[in-house]
């Protein structure tokens, strides 16, 4: 019983700079942290970056220094601003919560298309 929406996607060229947002309702106290990943044609879905309810960071080497991921426990939001992009960050992009567990669950957002091209 959780929802992600988010904002945000677009066209921009190499570079260039865009700004993810996602917000989390329903259950939001069962989750415990919030993040973001990508999936482009013909690949599977990766890891971009995620933070945690007590502000553990983690990022994918490939966005190091270039992205930065940010959360407001209390407004249950979750942002991503890239920097720098270039085309191989080309993908859907996905929010996404996990719940703590023996498996891992998993919400999805219905996801975001950043495309980076001149």
């Amino acid at each position: 019983q959780v929802q992600l929406v988010e904002v945000g996607g677009g066209l921009v060229q190499p570079g260039g700079s865009l700004r993810l947002s996602c917000a989390a309702s329903g259950s939001i106290f069962s989750i415990n942290g919030m993040g973001w990943y990508r999936q482009a044609p013909g690949k599977q879905r990766e890891l971009v970056a995620t933070v945690n309810n007590g502000g553990t960071t983690s990022y994918a080497d490939s966005v190091k220094g270039r992205f930065t991921v940010s959360r407001d426990n209390a407004k249950n939001t979750v942002d991503l601003q890239m920097n720098s992009l270039n085309p191989e960050d080309t993908a859907v992009y996905y929010c996404n919560a996990w719940r703590w567990g023996n498996p891992i669950r998993n919400y999805w957002g219905q996801g975001t298309q950043v495309t980076v091209s001149s």
